[in-house]
């Protein structure tokens, strides 16, 4: 009987840690939300100059808050969390630009973040004076370890303050164009009753209205559960909090986990209506969820994300340049290897899969970027986000013929036999297996032109001809460098040029033989293949000519050539 092997435990003191369930209070026995669907993008809120900019070793000078702001509305962000001004004079100066610059469009609201001390929100309020279209944002940490260790106040007391703090916000904003929003820090790991009953206490201070809600914002301020357990904390809230049509519910998950992604997109099957992240999850310890990877992967859903997304490359380049901090190559959506192949299986599926959409976009007559997307292994169309197809194959010890054959057809043109790439798919391993380098489009094509079309370069013969000298008769005469004369017959030019060999003395049998013009652009020239058996081996030969005729002739040599 086939025993399977045991694993051993580890060294790890795993006992020192309480799973979810002993931490986290779910209240939820009836769910709906795993039979939902996700059919439209929430209200975005990217915090990248706030929650992101604090996480930074090196905070955002004034140059690139602004820049990155710039990047925000340009994308279509319509709310956009722009600092925390009473936590430092650079993060008040910013908000100040923004406030008398004429930097901030009409239809976009920004937001400002202030802890629950009066204070700090009327430091917040005077950061703002004279902009409209503000949310003020208020937070404090609600969960038990921050109330007994870190506030040192009971959830009474902790309520009160609250409550103090957003009845002072409310007296300053008077009648201004000043919405409110809430987040009982640390949401995740806060009693259920006592979240709702803090978050019902402001909906009724704050006296929201559908003309003007509030926001309560519930944060997955550090991951400890898997993201279902998130999902039935929002949907209690989504089920029980007052004026529920008064109030826009949020959520800013973090990515302790790894699993920031997954959360927001349950929370939003739960209920939730608004994600507050990062561009490509920048954030504190482990990073706030990425919003860049949230909108494509609607996108890729046939959902609008309705942010603009179609220069990945430009939105990496500004956030690198901002944050100082690179970008991995495997980055959902925005690395540079995402779209890539080296595996030959994946290679070959992705060269077919695009021959495939090229010829249903000619046969519904669009466009191929307006054309169904269906190619393995590629879930979105690169082209989608400004990428080419440039990189989308790319060949190292681990490739295959598909993936060699489409780099040689998309860049030089060639359509190559299917047994010559087999044949120079051993080739190309040969050359890699020593490095385990990558090998380039332009390696690649030195590479088959040193072993296929070099051996006829120059060509051993100073002069040739053939004739048709009767029907279905062909026959090649030629002259060697060495002033030895070649003269054969056959079917056709090539059988002749066989038979000519054959009185030499060389044996020579074509297998195949296969020619085609090259790209426009290169001045009209074919190129033609020959496989042919020499000496009893079989060998590849090929040659570029602007007669077609010649190219086939000199390609024959070129594989006489290799075996000699």
């Amino acid at each position: 009987m086939y025993v399977w092997n045991r694993q051993r435990p580890s060294t790890m003191p795993s006992h020192r840690y309480r799973p979810a369930h002993e931490r986290v209070e779910v209240p939820l026995t009836e769910r709906a939300w795993p039979a939902r669907r996700l059919t439209q993008a929430p209200l975005w809120v990217p915090v990248d100059l706030r929650d992101g900019n604090q996480a930074l070793v090196e905070p955002m000078d004034p140059e690139r808050k602004r820049l990155m702001f710039d990047l925000l509305t340009t994308m279509g962000f319509k709310e956009i969390e722009v600092g925390y001004p009473s936590s430092s004079r650079p993060d008040f100066d910013f908000v100040r630009h923004l406030a008398t610059s004429g930097a901030v469009p009409d239809d976009v609201s920004v937001v400002v973040f202030t802890a629950a001390r009066r204070d700090l929100i009327e430091r917040t309020f005077a950061s703002i004076e004279g902009m409209s279209r503000v949310v003020v944002h208020l937070y404090t940490a609600t969960a038990p370890t921050w109330r007994d260790v870190v506030l040192g106040h009971d959830r009474r007391e902790l309520r009160d303050l609250v409550m103090d703090a957003a009845a002072h916000v409310a007296r300053l904003a008077g009648d201004r164009d000043i919405r409110f929003q809430f987040s009982p820090e640390v949401f995740n790991l806060t009693e259920p009753d006592y979240a709702l009953e803090v978050c019902n206490d402001l909906t009724a201070l704050w006296d929201a209205s559908p003309d003007r809600p509030v926001i309560h914002n519930l944060p997955a301020t550090v991951e400890v559960a898997t993201p279902n357990v998130y999902a039935d904390q929002i949907e209690y809230m989504h089920r029980h909090l007052d004026r529920r049509d008064a109030v826009i519910l949020s959520v800013h998950p973090h990515n302790d986990r790894g699993t920031g992604v997954a959360c927001a997109e349950l929370a939003l099957l739960a209920g939730a209506q608004r994600v507050e992240g990062c561009l490509l999850g920048n954030g504190e310890r482990t990073g706030n969820v990425d919003l860049v990877t949230l909108a494509l992967n609607l996108h890729v859903q046939g959902v609008d994300p309705m942010i603009d997304l179609s220069d990945i490359d430009e939105v990496r380049r500004v956030v690198e340049r901002c944050n100082r901090l690179p970008v991995p190559e495997r980055h959902p959506y925005a690395g540079d290897l995402v779209y890539t192949a080296f595996s030959g299986t994946h290679q070959d599926a992705i060269g077919k899969g695009l021959a495939h959409h090229a010829k249903r976009a000619a046969e519904l007559g669009v466009p191929p970027q307006l054309a169904p997307w269906d190619v393995p292994y590629l879930p979105i169309d690169p082209a989608d986000v400004g990428r080419d197809y440039q990189a989308v194959i790319r060949v190292n010890s681990q490739s295959g013929k598909g993936g060699i054959a489409y780099l040689l057809r998309t860049r030089h043109g060639l359509e190559l036999p299917r047994r010559l790439q087999i044949d120079f798919s051993q080739v190309v391993q040969r050359a890699t297996d020593g490095s385990g380098e990558e090998v380039t489009a332009g390696q690649l094509w030195e590479l088959f032109r040193a072993t296929y079309l070099a051996p006829g370069e120059p060509s051993p013969l100073t002069e040739w001809n053939t004739a048709q000298t009767g029907p279905g008769v062909h026959e090649f005469t030629g002259t060697l460098r060495d002033g030895r004369l070649l003269r054969g017959t056959g079917n056709g030019p090539l059988s002749a040029l066989a038979g000519a060999f054959a009185a030499g003395g060389v044996d020579v049998d074509i297998l195949h033989y296969a020619e085609h013009a090259l790209d426009p652009g290169q001045d009209g020239r074919a190129i033609a293949y020959v496989e042919a058996r020499v000496g009893g081996a079989t060998y590849w030969g090929a040659a570029v000519d602007t007669s077609a005729l010649t190219a086939s002739v000199h390609a024959v040599l070129a594989a006489v050539n290799r075996a000699a």
